[in-house]
């Protein structure tokens, strides 16, 4: 199974930064017996894994090779490459970057690097075999890209940045079989589409009859890109270590709306 990670964006709501947004360091780890910082996109890695991803693309701009000196070739039992985006031409063109190397009978993940959610193995409810939408609850779905779905839990329509939907459920990661995300790589590519976002690309697969699932898996979303949501991540994983070491849950297990 392949984990797509695009990590070309330029960064620019959290700048200045001397490093790749994704490298962001949030947290830390316990690495040859000492603790040591913790990359933002090392929890997305790790998720990715843990939902059964053992090969992972990034996805990056040609300057950012940090991120592979970081990374290099392996990482907790997964093999890595990556491709390169020329130049900023959004997130639909970040992941079908990904094609030539995604056979169609494999699953496919897609997440944001520069995100931290919880539960840790929210994936592993999502069938490998359907293309499904792994859901969080947040504050604000206007800032996100909110999703409504039908009685069955079938995705009705993906509301792209809109004010005043009826739905705080976002998507905050994708599984899909290998052959989806090659129709959704035919359907970007034909002409007058070239979409910039990957919810207006799954609208028109929608329109044309394809199905995805919504699954209500995820409890907390941070998307730790802009320093609100930087200073949200520290707080919590402060507040998390501090009940860890008092023997109770972490508050970001709870749902965040009331």
């Amino acid at each position: 199974m392949w984990g797509i990670i695009p990590a070309a964006g330029a960064g620019s709501r959290i700048q200045p930064l001397a490093f790749s947004k994704e490298l962001l360091p949030i947290g830390d780890r316990a690495a040859n017996g000492r603790e040591r910082p913790r990359a933002v996109s090392e929890y997305l890695v790790e998720r990715m894994i843990r939902g059964g991803a053992d090969k992972l693309c990034f996805i990056i701009a040609p300057n950012k090779t940090d991120i592979l000196e970081y990374y290099g070739t392996r990482a907790w039992g997964a093999e890595i490459a990556y491709v390169t985006q020329p130049r900023p031409s959004g997130l639909c063109d970040a992941l079908f970057r990904a094609a030539p190397f995604v056979h169609p009978s494999e699953p496919v993940i897609i997440g944001l690097p520069d995100t931290i959610w919880q539960p840790e193995d929210a994936l592993t409810p999502l069938p490998r075999d359907e293309f499904s939408l792994l859901l969080f609850p947040v504050e604000h779905p206007e800032l996100f890209d909110a999703v409504s779905l039908d009685a069955d839990g079938r995705v009705l329509r993906i509301h792209v940045k809109q004010p005043e939907v009826s739905t705080h459920w976002i998507w905050g990661a994708v599984m899909m079989p290998g052959a989806v995300y090659h129709a959704l790589h035919q359907l970007w590519l034909e002409p007058g589409r070239g979409d910039e976002y990957l919810g207006t690309l799954v609208n028109a697969y929608l329109d044309r009859g394809g199905q995805a699932r919504g699954v209500r898996a995820g409890t907390s979303y941070i998307d730790t890109g802009t320093l609100t949501g930087y200073r949200t991540a520290m707080h919590l994983l402060d507040q998390s270590q501090m009940q860890f070491d008092e023997g109770a849950e972490p508050p970001w297990r709870e749902h965040p709306c009331t």
